[in-house]
């Protein structure tokens, strides 16, 4: 009896995990639209915009670099860089393939989306208790010097997941007031603005995004896309194509190891290169609030902590996008991405369980997309 009991508790157990919730295997099911109550017409029409209508950025992404932040000051390529292919993506409905359309399994940068990936590992941080706090001050946990000063003593984790730390400093060669500098000033301004107070103050910047990346290998001592790769990446299913990578002076020294502090996009090259299978797969973690089958990866706190609005810049959380104040007009207000240089995104929206993952898209065209996608649910 207790064997038939438990076959019984078994099958249970296995109809609602399978047939509750579809998670891909190493082969991803595809659906009709019709199967999922959505209209073709609306949904060949997203696609269509987003296949025909090509970023312009140069395809050797060297070049697209250069072009796009030569102004800055001494700037320089650090990492590695790679052409580019054409559009590429995925529509992903309850977790099946609905849509598709480039080459999917190509790898290729994705500059900032890897800031997601980064809030991630700062998330995994927080779930296993190495941070104790997201309103920590970094320097409790990272003493060498990188915030030393009155000013970057005042940074916590949350200031820096939300890039309104105003971090002062210079690390691996590249200093934070020559990131992105305003359009006004010289050198010599820059070097002597006003710094502002820690959290009220939004200002996109690479360099303090590394910081955090690099304050984060300080926490974990061990290489972060190793944690990525094993906390995340391999549970979801992903590819062994993926890479994350810093620059070739961003190696330091952890507990005798050499170990490369890796960017948080592809500002001076580097980041990660992955493919639109595996984006898709880290989205539909995030629909699923951290859940994959039955593991809880990361905690549903953390899934929905990324979405909120911070208070220096309500169109950002920890490291993701979100559309509160529908900046993408029409697309609801409940949506969030990963957005990356040259049209990379991962959107995620919750409600209609949808995950778009687009690459190398005109971003004037983005909200087009997710507006057709949205009006084809039935």
């Amino acid at each position: 009896m207790r064997a038939i009991y438990n076959l019984c508790i078994c099958l249970v157990f296995f109809s609602t995990t399978t047939l509750g919730q579809y998670y891909p295997d190493h082969k991803w099911e595809r659906k009709s639209a019709k199967s999922l109550k959505m209209n073709q017409a609306l949904l060949d029409s997203a696609v269509s915009i987003a296949s025909q209508n090509e970023n312009s950025v140069n395809r050797d992404l060297r070049i697209a670099i250069i072009e796009a932040f030569s102004r800055e000051p001494n700037f320089e390529i650090l990492g590695e860089t790679k052409r580019r292919g054409g559009p590429a993506g995925l529509i992903i409905k309850d977790g099946y393939i609905v849509a598709e359309w480039g080459d999917i399994n190509r790898v290729d940068m994705t500059f900032s989306v890897a800031k997601s990936y980064l809030s991630t590992v700062a998330g995994l941080a927080i779930d296993r208790n190495l941070i104790h706090s997201i309103d920590d001050k970094v320097y409790e946990y990272v003493w060498d010097g990188t915030f030393d000063g009155d000013h970057n003593k005042k940074i916590s984790w949350d200031h820096l997941l939300t890039q309104s730390s105003d971090w002062s400093g210079q690390q691996f060669g590249l200093y934070d007031w020559a990131d992105r500098p305003p359009r006004e000033g010289s050198i010599d301004d820059w070097k002597a603005r006003e710094l502002n107070e820690p959290g009220t103050h939004y200002k996109y910047n690479d360099v303090r995004v590394n910081v955090l990346a690099y304050s984060l290998l300080q926490v974990w001592r061990k290489s972060l896309p190793q944690v990525l790769k094993e906390e995340i990446m391999d549970p979801i299913g992903a590819s062994t194509t993926w890479r994350w990578l810093g620059y070739h002076n961003s190696y330091v020294n952890v507990d005798g190891l050499q170990v490369q502090s890796v960017s948080g996009g592809g500002h001076f090259g580097g980041g990660i290169f992955i493919n639109t299978l595996d984006h898709a797969r880290f989205g539909l973690l995030f629909i699923r609030n951290g859940k994959w089958k039955e593991q809880q990866l990361i905690s549903s706190d953390w899934v929905k902590s990324v979405q909120n609005s911070s208070e220096a810049n309500p169109d950002y959380g920890y490291l993701w996008w979100n559309n509160s104040q529908e900046t993408w007009e029409g697309v609801s207000k409940k949506v969030y991405y990963a957005a990356g240089f040259g049209g990379n995104y991962i959107i995620i929206d919750e409600k209609n369980d949808i995950v778009v993952v687009t690459r190398w898209i005109d971003n004037s065209k983005i909200d087009d997309v997710m507006r057709l996608v949205q009006k084809s649910i039935k």
